[in-house]
Order: C-alpha cells, then structure tokens, then sequence
C-alpha cells in the first residue's frame, strides 16, 4: 500500500498541476480598447482572459479526463485613457464629435464549465491532450466598455446568454522531475450573442453600433500558449509557474476592424499544506498576477488611434482546498488591477471546482 506521503505527492503532480483553464472564458470577458466613434470599437483586444486562471492550470496531469466549471465576476467604476488616467468624459462622432459625461459601473458574471482530455499518446516526447470550453455570461467587459465608450450607454445588467468559444485542439506536456512545460494551440470561434443595431445620439443622428446587449465579440482568435512550472522538492508542494500567452485575432464581424495582436504573461506561486495527519485534505495558497500587452496596432477603417495599444496589471492572491481521495479541489482567487491604459480598470474574482472522472 502506497504511503500518505506518496498519494499526497501523487495527487499533486497529476491532478493540481492543472485544474483545466488554459484559456477558457472566451470572448465574454475581454475588453474592448477606447475610441471616439460609435461603430466598431477601435481598439478591441482579444479573447484570452488572464483573470480566470488559477496557478497551476498551466501543466498537464496524468491521462484522464477531467471537468472543471469556473465562475468569474468582474466589476469596475473606472475607465483609463491612454496615459493610464481616469476618464470622466468621453467624445463620440466623427469630427470634434460631441463630449458626454460618463458614469461607469460594470458588474460582469460568467461562467464556463471545461471538460479536458489527456492520453498516453506520445507526440515529441510530450503527451497529447485537449480540451473544449463554452462560455456563459450575463454581460461582457467587452460589450460594457463598447457601449460605455462608443455610444455613452450604460446598462447594470442584460440577459443571460452564449459566450464566444475556445477549443483547444493540440496541447502537449513535458514532465521532469521538477519541472513541467506545455504548449498548446487553440482558437475562439464567435458563436456568442453579437448582433448590430441602430443608435440615435444627440446632434449626431442615426448610427450604427453594436448592440447594447452583446456578449460575444464577434471575430475569431487564434492562440498560442507555452508554460513553464517549477517545483520545489519530491512531492510538488511548492509550485513557481509563469505562461506566455499570444493571440492573433481576426476580422470584426460588420466592421472593417481587425483588432490588434495581444501578449499576456500570468505568473504565480503556490503552495500546498496538509491539514490533517494523513494528507488527505490540503490547503494551497498563493500569491498570483497577470500582466497584458497589446502588440501590433489595429488594422482597418474603422480603427480610430489605431496606434494605441492598451495594456492592463493584476496582483492577488489565492486560496484552495483538495479532498485526495476524491481527485476534486475548488479554488478561489482574487486579483486587484493596478494600472490600466486605454480600458477598464477593475478587479476580479475567480471561483472553481475541479474534478478527475
């Protein structure tokens, strides 16, 4: 019979060294960069959200399969100009435009239950997996901030409905015997709710804009992602991680807008304690951040200040409980973003449940 020492150790290369992220939460999260029109929001990043992460979603377990609902919820009072500065008032039209005030209260709640797939199947060395994530919100940090800034719009809340979806086809896993890697590609396809509708505006008329009660962002995103975790000691108690995350998006649906290509780092450390004689009930802590870039300028006619790029940095922390005997944990992680440009600034919290069927 193996020792409380060795299942414990076990358990946490297999199991926490992923607990099924990678990438989920798709488009209904993401936000939107600033801009003076009412059409097509100039600026829109891409999919990836770094907020839904946990630390050590980034390598691969042992072959099985694994489900995992995350919950997310983000609110914010702010919005950030280009030089990282709080906006009160905001242009919308063509030409000098007309100024309206603005008062910004975001509250977003999504979720997304992920089902993972890992084999013994060997390609490069590295086992092969993959994984598929719906998304479900009632709003998006997208959708918000392109009501807010294109059209000076503001709901508290719509209805709930689909979100964009990944699908994560190639994932592959290197494990040593104190470390992890993984690269993966995957891509979001713009199936949520993404309509366009007509808007009058004072001294401006009729224009076109997306619809108050949007969710998906309407243009697809290709991702690629390469990690590294490190861990202190035979039984992975302690973890290091840090990804890097690169999306190419696509052109926007109804508008002539290719939004620009976005980097994002997530890093984070974590560390487990036993809590009972036998380690079959641990606690993690951790200490956990994110740090996103805009990289290429956006494309199109409709892009205004297309050499703008926005960018956004967390920090938070994390706490987590796992039941060995069961393969199931839940985590809770929040994070407070510090410096903003060109978006919202907010913070969020993030709240999962994993399991190994």
């Amino acid at each position: 019979m193996k020792s409380a020492s060795m299942q414990r150790s076990r358990f946490v290369r297999s199991f926490f060294s992923k607990t099924v992220s990678y990438g989920v939460l798709i488009g209904s999260f993401m936000c939107a960069r600033i801009c003076s029109t009412p059409v097509a929001q100039a600026g829109e990043i891409g999919h990836y959200n770094p907020g839904v992460m946990n630390i050590r979603d980034f390598a691969m377990p042992e072959p099985g399969v694994y489900g995992n609902v995350y919950n997310y919820w983000y609110w914010t009072n702010r919005l950030n100009d280009k030089n990282g500065n709080a906006v009160s008032t905001i242009t919308v039209g063509p030409g000098q435009g007309v100024s309206l005030g603005l008062n910004v209260d975001v509250n977003v709640y999504a979720i997304a239950p992920t089902v993972i797939w890992v084999s013994d199947w060997k390609v490069l060395g590295a086992r092969y997996g993959a994984f598929i994530a719906p998304s479900f919100a009632n709003s998006s940090v997208g959708a918000s901030l392109s009501r807010t800034t294109g059209t000076g719009r503001s709901v508290q809340s719509s209805q709930f409905d689909v979100g964009d979806l990944f699908v994560q086809p190639l994932w592959l896993g290197w494990s040593q015997k104190n470390w992890d890697f993984a690269f993966g590609y995957g891509f979001y396809a713009p199936v949520g709710r993404y309509n366009i509708e007509t808007v009058t505006l004072p001294h401006l008329g009729t224009v076109k804009a997306e619809a108050i009660d949007n969710i998906g962002l309407g243009f697809w995103t290709h991702q690629f992602q390469g990690a590294a975790t490190w861990y202190a000691g035979e039984h992975r108690a302690t973890a290091v991680s840090a990804a890097l995350t690169y999306e190419i998006n696509e052109k926007k649906k109804d508008f002539d807008l290719t939004p620009g290509n976005v980097m994002t780092l997530n890093w984070g450390v974590s560390h487990y304690l036993p809590l009972n004689k036998d380690n079959k009930l641990l606690l993690e802590v951790g200490l956990t951040g994110y740090s996103a870039w805009q990289i290429t300028d956006d494309a199109g006619t409709d892009a205004i200040n297309p050499d703008v790029h926005d960018q956004v940095h967390a920090v938070g922390g994390q706490l987590g409980l796992a039941y060995v005997p069961w393969n199931a944990a839940v985590k809770l992680h929040y994070l407070h973003e510090y410096y903003a440009e060109d978006r919202f600034l907010g913070d969020v919290i993030g709240a999962s449940a994993v399991i190994k069927f």
